[in-house]
């Protein structure tokens, strides 16, 4: 039976999105787990503090009895007020400021990799560009040093691979994720020691030294962020670029408003991570017992929400199918997309992804606007839990 999640609609799920959003508001995936594929319903658990991830409370029902200290980025699992505390941590440290301020060295990488790719003529946009950009950002941001981003990546595609569920993964795949994990951790313990006798201007020197009214970051706490940022700062982007040169390689119309202004490729960004969502299925738990969609649910019930189904609700956007550089032109005023969700659990990675985005497509349509698909079908990742194609081989003119 084919169903959401089928390798054969990885490509283009929309059909499958359609069908389930006319069906009804909640359906039936396996005991205890339920779909959720319209955007009002999605936007509302997401905003709800009555869902989150309940690993530390031991009713999460997508890995149960898993220790959530044995999983990549502890963070991420946490519920208030554990989440609560750190974020507020993070944020003091990883600001709107501090981000911005990267748009110069995030600019000099993005035509480094452009000066590569059109030297070559061909090349695969995926491993060539949409792959080291971000590592090479969020590397970088950490201070961490060059000859390390090769076994960075590394850990991070292993970990990425790894936040699918248990069930979908082989067992290399979970030694792969256990190995990752703990190299990361011995890593990042070894880094933080190094930032804490000689701090720099890196992040990593920051987190090591925010506090707020006496409380500090542990050592496995900062190491827990560092793997956040590393999944939130790599593998989604890539998938975001990725999604967003294919997009356009078919939409020639679009393509040519971009390349007329490429100062709209903000508003762009916006659109490819509504089109093509990176995140599509992210997971809430309800905390407490719960009414939803007409049905009582109880604590511990799991929702699957449709993020990439949400993201192409009719009630919500306006042909929703179809690509739309300026769908979100803030003259167009419109509702928001849910690719970063929202509420307490907000993306803390937003603002860098959309940041390397936008400067990949604004240097993109400035200096090779007129880049040729070599395969307009491409394979997709073998991933459920994040979306984007696997390769991506295309021409320079």
């Amino acid at each position: 039976m084919v169903t959401v999640f089928s390798p054969e609609v990885r490509a283009d799920p929309s059909e499958v999105y359609r069908r389930l959003r006319e069906a009804g508001p909640l359906h039936d995936y396996v005991p205890g787990i339920h779909l959720v594929p319209r955007y009002a319903d999605c936007d509302a658990v997401f905003g709800d503090p009555a869902w989150g991830h309940g690993y530390f409370s031991g009713i999460n029902p997508f890995r149960p009895g898993v220790d959530p200290a044995r999983l990549p980025g502890s963070f991420l699992l946490m519920d208030p007020p554990d989440h609560t505390r750190l974020r507020s941590l993070v944020t003091k440290a990883f600001t709107q400021r501090a981000v911005a301020a990267l748009v110069p060295r995030v600019t000099e990488i993005v035509d480094g990799l452009l000066d590569n790719a059109i030297e070559r003529g061909e090349v695969d946009f995926v491993a060539d560009i949409a792959y080291l950009l971000p590592l090479t950002t969020i590397c970088e941001l950490l201070g961490v040093p060059a000859a390390d981003h090769e076994v960075f990546g590394r850990w991070a595609s292993a970990i990425s691979r790894g936040l699918d569920p248990d069930a979908l993964l082989t067992e290399a795949e979970k030694a792969a994720r256990a190995e990752a994990v703990v190299a990361f951790a011995e890593y990042f313990a070894a880094l933080v020691a190094e930032r804490e006798r000689h701090p720099g201007p890196d992040l990593l020197s920051k987190l090591v030294a925010v506090a707020e009214g006496g409380d500090r970051l542990s050592v496995k706490e900062i190491c827990d962020i560092g793997v956040l940022l590393l999944i939130a700062g790599h593998e989604t982007t890539m998938n975001l670029i990725a999604s967003g040169v294919l997009a356009l390689g078919r939409a020639p119309e679009q393509r040519a408003i971009l390349r007329a202004d490429p100062g709209l490729s903000a508003p762009a960004v916006e659109e490819f991570l509504r089109f093509d969502t990176p995140v599509p299925f992210p997971t809430r738990v309800a905390m407490r017992d719960v009414e939803f969609a007409g049905r009582e649910l109880p604590r511990g019930t799991g929702l699957i929400l449709l993020a990439g189904s949400a993201n192409r609700d009719p009630e919500v956007f306006p042909d929703p199918d179809r690509l739309d550089v300026l769908r979100f032109d803030p003259a167009r005023g419109g509702r928001k997309h849910l690719a970063f969700s929202h509420g307490p659990h907000f993306c803390l990675g937003a603002p860098l992804a959309r940041l390397e985005a936008t400067v990949l497509f604004e240097r993109l349509m400035r200096r090779a606007p007129d880049y040729e698909l070599l395969d307009s079908a491409p394979p997709y990742r073998d991933t459920v839990s994040m979306r984007g194609p696997r390769s991506l081989p295309v021409r320079f003119r």
